[in-house]
């Protein structure tokens, strides 16, 4: 047991690395390698992997040797506000389409809000990589 104590005291400590903006990122701007670096604190609730980051688009402004967090990145966005879209149904060899207008920017994959031109109601829909919305999923 006392070896056990020793050979804690004597172990290197883990660092954990945060993923830090190097320069401003304004929102809307798609993340490339030189725009982020490490640094050697470990920040609860963000990125810790350069390439986790690259290739998506920031949905708020970052600051410079700010860390960058989970939540302050997405999936580019494919889909502008007010868009038109088509809305896609599907249930087994049913198949329903019908115009809708994208609410919110969105990217592939993820959740949107949709007006149903037909009935102006608003729902819930997922974008699919051609920029058609799934709904009723």
């Amino acid at each position: 047991m006392r070896w056990l104590f020793l050979l804690l005291l004597t172990a290197p400590a883990a660092y954990g690395q945060s993923v830090v903006a190097l320069s401003g990122i304004r929102a809307q701007t798609v993340i490339t390698a030189g725009m982020v670096g490490l640094t050697e604190t470990e920040t609860q609730g963000a990125f810790a992997a350069l390439e986790s980051v690259v290739g998506l688009e920031a949905r708020v402004n970052i600051y410079p040797g700010r860390p960058i967090m989970l939540d302050s990145l997405g999936a580019p966005a494919i889909l502008e506000r007010n868009q038109a879209v088509v809305m896609r149904y599907v249930r087994g060899a049913l198949v329903i389409y019908s115009e809708g207008r994208v609410l919110d920017r969105a990217g592939v994959g993820e959740r949107v809000r949709v007006m149903n031109m037909d009935s102006k109601s608003v729902i819930f829909g997922r974008v699919s990589a051609d920029g058609t919305i799934e709904v009723g999923l």
